[in-house]
């Protein structure tokens, strides 16, 4: 019997898993080791946060893919060296092939990180978590129809940011991140993920 349209899919190895993580072995590696996962801490937060900024309007493989340049560019999304970036750190990463050379976003991410410098430990996280929706609440997606862009915690979770002074964090890019960061799982009923979290 084949699967129905966003239905999981067998994978490689026969093991189900949500179709969007078998078009690429990155994706794969991604969804089975990381996507849905919970994220802790102010400063792996903020390379999410960054880095879901960045994905904006472009496929997250690309991103996946020049996370290692991100990580370099961005001194390891440590908060307090990115929010001392000066001019000539903007004119390094606008010049960066290894990263998304968006000015507006690179901006974003600096200004952020200026924003987060001031924050007390602990604080982004516990910002961010307060938002995670209580699981019980939350059906099952057994397919990807299931799955929402946006979500009433995504919208106050991107309110209070935008609050608190962050760019590039609509309700849409917060909920990707909410996902990403295992505030919510999204692994479809079947995937071999949700039974390994």
């Amino acid at each position: 019997m084949s699967a129905g349209p966003g239905e999981a899919l067998a994978g490689p190895d026969g093991a189900l898993r949500c179709p969007w993580a078998l078009s690429t072995e990155d994706y794969v590696a991604y969804h089975d080791e990381e996507w849905g996962r919970p994220v802790h801490g102010d400063e792996a937060l903020f390379e999410r946060l960054s880095l879901e900024a960045f994905q904006s309007g472009l496929s997250w493989i690309t991103i996946l893919r020049r996370r290692p340049g991100f990580r370099t560019a961005f001194a390891g999304f440590r908060i307090a060296s990115v929010a001392v970036f000066t001019d000539v750190d903007r004119e390094r990463l606008l010049a960066d092939a290894g990263i998304i050379r968006n000015r507006a976003k690179i901006d974003a991410t600096i200004a952020n990180a200026r924003v987060l410098a001031d924050w007390a430990p602990g604080e982004l996280d516990e910002l961010i978590w307060s938002h995670a929706p209580d699981p019980a609440t939350r059906p099952v997606p057994k397919t990807l129809a299931d799955v929402p862009a946006v979500t009433d915690e995504s919208t106050a979770l991107s309110k209070a940011l935008k609050k608190r002074g962050l760019r590039f964090v609509g309700p849409t890019t917060a909920y990707a991140l909410m996902q990403a960061c295992g505030l919510v799982d999204d692994h479809l009923a079947t995937c071999v993920a949700r039974s390994a979290l």
